[in-house]
């Protein structure tokens, strides 16, 4: 089993800055894709970026330029630094993890006010 635990969601005007953190612990041998989603209200789960455990990143077009994902293998931490951030960002923040299978963490919330 894999616990994710996502921390750094908040309130922050258009145009501001987040940092979101996901730290895992459990079974985390063998830790390899790594992906932040995100769903907004009535809307389906969307991927926003991933990085694999060597550091190759891949990112939704609407995040691309802004966004940056990144992580530390000996931490078992990924981040998500979110700038020039929009109103249509808002969305409840989701970690995954791939081991022996996907595993997900609660989600934290990010609201952008315009």
């Amino acid at each position: 089993q894999v616990q994710l635990v996502e921390s750094g969601g908040g309130l922050v005007q258009a145009g501001g800055s987040l940092r979101l953190s996901c730290a895992a612990s459990g079974s985390i041998s063998g830790l390899n894709v790594m992906s932040w989603y995100r769903q907004a209200p009535g809307k389906l789960r969307e991927r926003v970026a991933d990085i694999t455990a060597g550091g190759t990143t891949n990112y939704a077009d609407s995040v691309k330029g802004r966004f940056t994902i990144s992580r530390d293998n000996a931490k078992s931490t990924m981040w998500l630094q979110m700038n020039s951030l929009k109103p249509e960002d808002t969305a409840v923040y989701y970690c995954r993890a791939l081991t022996d299978r996907f595993y997900w963490g609660q989600g934290t919330q990010v609201t952008v006010s315009s």
